[in-house]
């Protein structure tokens, strides 16, 4: 599984036009799932997520995690991140089938609802548009 997390002022996701999920301060996060991923490890790349401190403190020290700052998640699924680009068109075949990606986005979903008030997502498998306002910026990944 891999996650690319955005740390943001705001962020939100349409489909079809229509604004379906936003968020304010907190993370946008792309959601990739791998051949081999599984619910444990969803579970840990969540409970890594809620951990991770990249949020300034008084003395602008990255130092807070998202509960510290009460802050909210857009989370986006994105098999694109298993895109092996060795030749010139991307292969996807290191990417969960769709049946498995989209049961473990829901439970990693599920995951962080269970200790973060604000949780939004998009729609898997949709067309969406992404807009955000990356705060740093401050880009990280984390994969397990």
């Amino acid at each position: 599984m891999k996650l690319v997390v955005q740390r943001v002022t705001e962020g939100s996701v349409s489909v079809d036009g229509k604004i379906i999920s936003q968020i304010g301060r907190g993370y946008v996060v792309f959601l990739g799932v791998g051949e081999q991923d599984t619910e444990e490890t969803a579970a840990k790349l969540a409970d890594k997520l809620i951990k991770i401190r990249i949020f300034s403190d008084s003395d602008g020290k990255t130092n807070l995690s998202l509960k510290d700052v009460q802050g909210e998640i857009l989370v986006i699924s994105q098999f694109t991140l298993y895109a092996d680009c060795k030749k010139n068109r991307p292969s996807f075949c290191h990417a969960g089938n769709p049946v498995l990606a989209e049961q473990l986005y829901e439970f990693f979903i599920a995951r962080l609802k269970t200790q973060i008030a604000s949780v939004q997502h998009g729609i898997f498998g949709a067309d969406m548009q992404v807009r955000l306002c990356n705060d740093g910026p401050f880009t990280v990944l984390l994969e397990a």
